[in-house]
């Protein structure tokens, strides 16, 4: 367990940000944090980076109550971009790797890297200002994962960024979990949460809803659907569904070539399907339909 978080509460002026949120981190994984606009998701990031204290609660960072000197190990992207804009990007590389307590050394070594790697090189003797805003929260990445930290929490980085840099950027996160590192992902990007996060923790009206893995939560709330592609006669596959399966939609893909939405009845499962359908038409394609984490996701929401 690299992180967990025990009980944590937080109030400003009465109004509650967080009540009574609880989770575990394992080493090695990407972790989404979602909810909604005004849930405590940011003040909740910003306890575990000790910029404000909680209320109630307690955080173990590595199995030891959390210190002052563990905050050398996090990296940090917060929501706000702070960066100074007077600065070339290079100082500000310099700035925030010392305040992590790297050494020049270190800083130059990583930075000639990092900055090659984002495509950031050319830029290095520009100002902060003279930067696109996609240019600059690139930098605030690679300054955030400069020291190389056991753990990286990120609020929203993906905003501002165009697909290529949002590719770039999920490439890199796997690396890092490859490497035993662990993610904290806070997004409203549902496509980029399927695609990488291996749990989610969602958080509404300051309460954790659920935590669970991504794989789950999809298989919880799955209704039976199937996807058919094949070659044929669509009476065909009419006629061999009988009353064990309903067609829900069907489309012409080309000459002999449909596809088919099938539903499920009873206690009929897909080897039951296929079994019914081999032999009558030729599939080419067949796949559960599953929500996606956007379906899920509102579904939480609202309910």
């Amino acid at each position: 367990m690299l992180l967990e978080l025990q009980n944590i509460s937080k109030s400003f002026y009465r109004k509650t940000a967080v009540h009574n949120v609880s989770l575990k981190l394992h080493e090695g994984e990407i972790f989404g944090l979602l909810g909604p606009n005004g849930a405590g998701k940011t003040t909740l990031i910003r306890i575990i980076n000790q910029i404000v204290e909680p209320d109630h609660g307690s955080i173990r960072f590595k199995k030891a109550f959390m210190k002052e000197q563990d905050l050398s190990q996090i990296g940090y992207l917060p929501e706000e971009r702070g960066l100074y804009k007077s600065m070339t990007v290079k100082e500000h590389a310099y700035f925030l790797g010392l305040l992590r307590g790297m050494s020049k050394r270190e800083v130059r070594q990583q930075f000639d890297l990092l900055s090659k790697k984002f495509e950031i090189d050319d830029w290095k003797d520009k100002r902060i200002e003279e930067l696109s805003k996609g240019m600059a929260q690139k930098v605030q990445f690679v300054c955030a994962i400069l020291h190389d930290p056991e753990l990286l929490i990120l609020d929203e980085p993906f905003s501002g960024f165009d697909p290529v840099n949002v590719d770039l950027i999920q490439k890199e996160l796997i690396k890092m979990k490859a490497r035993g590192k662990t993610i904290l992902l806070s997004t409203h990007n549902m496509k980029s949460v399927e695609e990488i996060c291996d749990r989610v923790a969602l958080i509404n009206n300051s309460k954790k809803i659920v935590e669970s893995s991504v794989s789950e939560l999809k298989s919880e709330r799955k209704t039976g659907l199937y996807r058919i592609r094949f070659k044929g006669n669509m009476i065909s596959l009419v006629n061999a569904l009988w009353t064990g399966f309903e067609l829900v939609d069907k489309s012409v893909l080309g000459e002999d070539r449909f596809e088919a939405l099938i539903k499920m009845r009873g206690n009929h499962n897909f080897q039951d399907l296929l079994k019914t359908l081999i032999g009558q038409i030729e599939i080419e394609a067949a796949e559960e339909l599953l929500p996606s984490m956007q379906d899920v996701f509102m579904e939480l929401v609202k309910g």
